[in-house]
């Protein structure tokens, strides 16, 4: 027998002897207080009689009678006619002076004797009947005595009561003057109550065994249904509505499972995600019940193609899963989601409609992707969004597509821990900045001990040549992070983090801040020359950046021209309605606006003649292109690009260049300025200075090397 066999056992029999012992309770308390009610009952007539016989005896005999204690031969004459009528019950009657002495009682034998003191002085002080039923043994007819149960009723006589209705001197008319002691019998009264409490119990012992029985029995039968309902809401807990397949829930406890005989094993565990691709749209043209339809098919599709070891369970929505509970490789995991990808191959007929499905599925194995049944999951979620972004069909996870990995999770809090630390910096040095000018008489004078500690967060900066003159004309600001164990960390490291996580904005503001700090610096040393930063496409959809920039500039007294920004055009196009107006007033303020990575959007020329740009940046895609090795056709791409930007008055910036050949192409192709590494590479501030302003020549297109050529 199951161990849930025997507990619903063990819960049944509990119940029986639980509701057993409460039914006999039950019966108890109805029989006994049954009996008691027709016991007080029984006395309460009895008692009533009784005081009808005193009553009836007391009106032969006068009140004073009762005072002196003496009942005169024609009074107990009167007595014995009166009560006449009650001898069938009546076993004795006495009478009772006002002193307590016999004065009168119908049985010949008694002659003389003492009230019950107690019970007298009870009913003389209230005047109120006092009955008692108890045994009684008097002389039979034979030898043998005769054993009685009798009624005893001590019931006061008022002067009301008496013959002549005289009340005693000193007395009241609601003062007794005596006490009529009233024996009946109640020997059959108490037989017909035995009898009565018997066929009372009886018939409550029945009706309660009846009842209980009953309730064993609507019990026994809603026990059984609730267990049934309760099992069968388990099985459907377990499982999908729609399709019958495992959900969730029940997949997560067989992938648990699956890891546990893995790790014993040795094994392996795989685990295949797939998404149908553009079920949305299925559900709003031909609505949800054909999207249910399709859901079907793919479950039936699915559970008929597996191996039989295979678990196919759906997660919700379009998203199913395959459990792949023993398989000997990634590769042949990820062969198994091409089989599966292949199944869909087939149309699948939706009514009178045939329709062409494809899907998205990612592949994860446990231990080479992930330790337990939560990051196993998680992993091939990762790579089915990475087999949609791509289109590649079926996609096997890979920490480089992994947005949300802990690695990077951690380096997003490294990053809110190096702004931290770059703000508390920056404002150290402006208090010593502060303290130095304050220390001289004319607000100059020597700042007081002690620098700023060195921030993580760093800005490098690249120069960019005019191609006509080989001279230096502006910078880019690139940001760089010096991270204390990964070594120096480019933008594409962590500014995607940041922009997920909403931390772009503080990272866009030390960008601004720190070149315009730096630019302050170059402008009081006669350098006069603008540079570039890079705002994200989150930071140019807010107005906030305008107000950012706006008091940078005036907080340190750095001319707007001398500042520039740069906005990919892929931002630019994404929400047009909410950039420009930002991009408008970055215009109207006198800081220049740059278009970066162009041509890799989609900006129309309609869109470009409008905007309110002063230059363009080739991608280094088609830079690249113009090499040795380059594509057939490039140049005219860029040449086109070059002409078009001349044709609205804009500069044109050609960035990524490496080689001498590529410049020399490009001063023939009439791009105005270029940057990379054939000039420079980004470097800090302070070896950019060294380099020189004025006399800073890079090689020539020809390749001939000047004096004073970048060396940074």
């Amino acid at each position: 027998m199951s161990q849930r066999s025997r507990r619903r056992g063990s819960l049944t029999r509990s119940f029986a002897l639980v509701s057993l012992v409460g039914m006999v309770a039950l019966g108890v308390a109805l029989v006994t207080l049954t009996a008691q009610q027709m016991r007080a009952q029984a006395v309460g007539d009895g008692t009533s009689m009784a005081a009808v016989v005193a009553r009836y005896a007391a009106g032969g005999v006068a009140a004073g009678s009762f005072v002196t204690g003496v009942a005169s031969p024609d009074e107990t004459a009167a007595i014995a006619a009166r009560t006449s009528a009650f001898d069938e019950r009546l076993v004795e009657l006495r009478l009772w002076g006002l002193d307590g002495r016999l004065m009168y009682s119908s049985d010949p034998g008694t002659t003389s004797g003492l009230p019950h003191s107690e019970r007298f002085a009870a009913a003389m002080s209230t005047g109120a009947p006092d009955p008692v039923v108890q045994e009684d043994v008097r002389r039979g007819t034979g030898t043998e005595p005769q054993r009685l149960t009798v009624l005893d009723v001590y019931v006061p006589v008022l002067p009301d009561d008496t013959a002549d209705d005289a009340v005693p001197t000193g007395g009241s008319a609601g003062q007794p003057v005596g006490v009529a002691e009233v024996v009946l019998d109640h020997t059959e009264t108490q037989a017909t109550l035995a009898r009565t409490s018997r066929t009372v119990t009886l018939a409550v012992a029945g009706g309660l065994v009846v009842l209980w029985l009953l309730l064993f029995r609507i019990v026994g039968t809603t026990s059984r249904r609730l267990r049934s309902t309760a099992l069968e809401n388990a099985r459907l807990a377990m499982l999908d509505s729609l399709t019958g397949l495992p959900n969730r829930r029940l997949l997560g406890d067989q992938m648990r499972r699956a890891i546990l005989r893995a790790e014993e094993d040795g094994g392996r565990v795989g685990l295949i995600l797939l998404d149908i691709d553009r079920f949305k749209d299925i559900n709003d043209t031909l609505g949800h019940d054909h999207g249910d339809t399709l859901l079907e098919q793919v479950a039936q599709r699915l559970r008929e193609s597996l191996r039989e070891e295979d678990v196919v369970a759906r997660l919700g929505g379009d998203e199913f899963a395959v459990l792949l509970p023993d398989v000997r490789s990634v590769a042949n995991a990820e062969r198994l989601a091409g089989r599966v990808r292949q199944l869909f191959a087939r149309p699948f007929e939706i009514g009178d409609m045939t329709l062409h499905i494809d899907t998205s599925i990612g592949v994860a194995c446990l231990p080479d992707h992930a330790d337990d049944a939560s990051s196993l999951m998680r992993t091939a979620d990762v790579a089915m969004y990475a087999a949609k972004h791509h289109r590649t069909g079926v996609a096997v996870y890979s920490p480089d597509t992994d947005d949300s990995s802990p690695t990077r999770l951690v380096l997003l809090g490294e990053l809110h821990q190096a702004l931290a630390a770059s703000r508390a910096a920056r404002r150290t040095e402006q208090q010593l900045l502060a303290a130095g000018r304050a220390s001289g008489p004319d607000g100059r004078g020597d700042a007081p001990a002690g620098r700023p500690a060195a921030t993580q967060l760093v800005m490098h900066y690249q120069p960019k040549l005019d191609l006509g003159t080989d001279r230096v004309v502006g910078y880019e600001a690139l940001i760089r992070w010096s991270h204390p164990t990964r070594g120096v960390l480019a933008p594409s490291a962590f500014v995607p983090i940041a922009e997920q996580s909403g931390l772009i904005h503080d990272v866009t503001r030390f960008a601004l801040e720190a070149t315009v700090v730096q630019l302050a610096r170059w402008e009081a040393e006669g350098r006069d020359l603008p540079v570039a930063v890079n705002l994200s496409a989150h930071d140019v959809t807010t107005p906030d950046v305008v107000a950012t920039i706006e008091h940078l500039l005036a907080e340190h007294a750095v001319p707007a021209r001398l500042l520039e920004v740069e906005i990919t055009e892929t931002a630019l196009v994404a929400d047009t309605s909410r950039v420009v107006p930002v991009l408008q007033r970055l215009h109207a303020l006198g800081v220049r606006v740059a278009i970066d990575d162009f041509g890799t959007g989609t900006t129309s020329i309609s869109q470009l003649r409008d905007l309110p740009v002063d230059t363009l940046k080739i991608d280094r895609v088609f830079i690249s292109d113009l090499g040795e090795q380059g594509r057939d056709g490039s140049e005219v791409v860029v040449q086109a690009m070059v002409d078009l930007a001349h044709s609205f008055g804009l500069d044109v910036v050609a960035e990524g260049v490496e080689d001498a050949g590529t410049a020399r192409v490009l001063t023939r192709l009439g791009v105005d300025q270029a940057q990379g590494f054939l000039w420079a590479r980004p470097a800090p501030a302070e070896a950019i200075a060294q380099v020189g302003v004025a006399d800073t020549h890079g090689p020539h297109p020809d390749g001939v090397t000047r004096p004073g050529e970048l060396t940074a």
